[in-house]
């Protein structure tokens, strides 16, 4: 089996450990000579140094919950802490997961949780400086992230998915490149670039050289935290499960849609939807109408 087919296996198989399809890639990046292609697969491996350099989909907006203890023995378990109590400026960091570790480790936290979550603890010195602040008459003695496991399973799904349709591209331009002698360039360095900007990184702006039918689709980190977010919030909102399926579809679709002309048909359908649900989703939801509004090409 060619090591583009094996690797097309591997991306196919829930079963295969996400680490051997990144070791497959690693010896596709040295054959096709793309230092960008091993760069990525080193950081997945081994754990991103640099928070800056996180791909998107290891960034994460989520919710956070703590231990509190009041007065006369009074206390207050797995309580949610609500962003408001928490000053603007530290907001974003305190509720936000930088998923920096080896893609193994993340894997292991999907293997060993057994409820539906994983925690990402809070500093005891964060926890000591805000923790009277939270609850009236009550002082926060733990706090952590709450990283939904699903979450944790959509990054090996990506990654999966990003490095299967790279491969497909690479196939399509040359069948034979991943049994290349190494770093023979058997691809076109820039058609490597330009596949890898496309399907690894979602970065594509000034990659698009000498081609009239490649469609440039850059999506923002802040756009998909804003995103992110509105799930979230949406996620807590007690209602039906078919109309939060629905909403949920239609938010998804429009992340998906960022920077393409399909986004404002997505943006119409989602108001559709809310409309007939304006009750009970509007009051979370009113909240992110400007920003998704100023997305509309």
């Amino acid at each position: 089996m060619s090591l583009l087919r094996d690797i097309q296996s591997s991306a196919v198989d829930a079963k295969e450990p996400i680490g051997t399809l990144l070791r497959k890639c690693k010896i596709l990046a040295a054959r096709l000579g793309s230092a960008e292609l091993k760069y990525w697969v080193e950081n997945e491996l081994n754990g991103y140094s640099n928070k800056d350099d996180l791909p998107e989909y290891r960034v994460m907006s989520v919710g956070c919950k703590g231990s509190f203890s009041g007065y006369a023995g009074s206390a207050m378990h797995n309580a949610d802490i609500p962003s408001r109590c928490i000053p603007k400026e530290f907001r974003e960091v305190l509720f936000t997961s930088y998923l920096a570790q080896p893609i193994s480790s993340i894997e292991s936290l999907i293997n060993d949780s057994d409820g539906g979550t994983v925690q990402e603890p809070w500093s005891a010195d964060v926890t000591a400086h805000f923790g009277m602040g939270i609850y009236q008459g009550y002082n926060c003695m733990q706090a952590w992230k709450v990283i939904p496991v699903n979450a944790l399973v959509g990054i090996l799904d990506m990654i999966r998915s990003r490095v299967l349709n790279f491969v497909l591209e690479i196939e399509s331009e040359d069948p034979e490149a991943g049994d290349a002698p190494i770093n023979s360039q058997p691809v076109a360095e820039e058609k490597v670039q330009q596949v890898f900007h496309t399907y690894i990184s979602g970065n594509v702006q000034n990659v698009a050289t000498g081609s009239s039918n490649f469609k440039q689709h850059a999506i923002s980190n802040e756009n998909n935290e804003m995103f992110n977010e509105l799930l979230i919030a949406i996620s807590k909102v007690n209602g039906s499960n078919e109309s939060r399926e629905k909403i949920v579809g239609s938010v998804e679709e429009m992340r998906d849609a960022q920077g393409t002309g399909s986004f404002k048909e997505k943006y119409n359908k989602f108001m559709s939807i809310l409309s007939d649900h304006i009750q009970v989703y509007g009051p979370v939801v009113a909240p992110f109408l400007p920003a998704l509004a100023a997305i509309i090409p």
